[in-house]
Formats: structure tokens, C-alpha cells, sequence
């Protein structure tokens, strides 16, 4: 069943960015270029694992853009493609209506780790 496309755009975009890390990546590499070590330092609740996971996920769908540079040690940084800065107005939004729509509920403290504004 994994392997079936759906028809429904929304669908097929929360495909690529349901779950904790891809929006926020997003969030992070907005602002232009970051090495991964960068993007470790920004979010240190993700492994090493998870964010390599996540970057590449991203990569394959064509929104981040990755640049090896040769020599030691390896360096990588990573930056929106086109079709990732066009999802920022999307990113800042749900920032937005965050910040708009009042405190968060006193018992959901967890939600509080996982915002870039909070």
C-alpha cells in the first residue's frame, strides 16, 4: 500500500513534510546556507541519524539542495531549491498563526520543544 501515489496534492506535499523535522528544517535553512554541523546546533533534539534521514528525504523530493566540497575533512551545506523557498510563505504562516492563536495549553508542554519560537 506504500507504494500507491496519491491523487491529492495535500496528500502527496504532508507525505514529504508530515512529522517532526522536515518544517522545521525548512525553518532553519530559510535564512540561507547551513553546514550540517549548523543545522545540528540549531535543533539539538535530532540524532545524527535523523537529521541525515530527514536532509535526504528532503533532498529526494527536490526541496533542499545538497553541495559536497572535496577535501578533509568532507564539507556539506545544504540550502532551499527553488521549490523549497517557495514553501517559506507556507513556513512563516503556520509561525504566524502560532504566535496569533494565544498561549499554548498549560498541559502540552512538549509542543514547546519542538517550536522554533518557543
Amino acid at each position: 500500500m506504500k507504494d500507491l501515489v496519491s491523487r491529492c496534492p495535500i496528500e502527496e506535499v504532508m507525505q514529504v513534510l508530515s512529522g517532526r523535522w522536515p518544517t522545521l528544517l525548512l525553518y532553519y535553512l530559510k535564512d540561507g546556507t547551513k553546514r550540517f554541523g549548523d543545522l545540528r546546533r540549531d535543533n539539538p533534539a535530532i540524532s545524527h541519524k535523523m537529521l541525515a534521514l530527514e536532509l535526504r528525504k528532503l533532498e529526494d523530493a527536490g526541496i533542499v539542495h545538497r553541495t559536497e566540497f572535496q577535501g578533509y575533512p568532507l564539507r556539506v551545506e545544504y540550502d532551499l531549491t527553488p521549490a523549497g523557498n517557495s514553501l517559506v510563505p507556507l513556513i512563516d504562516a503556520l509561525g504566524d498563526w502560532w504566535e496569533m492563536s494565544g498561549s499554548m495549553p498549560e498541559d502540552d508542554s512538549r509542543l514547546a520543544l519542538a517550536s522554533p519560537h518557543g
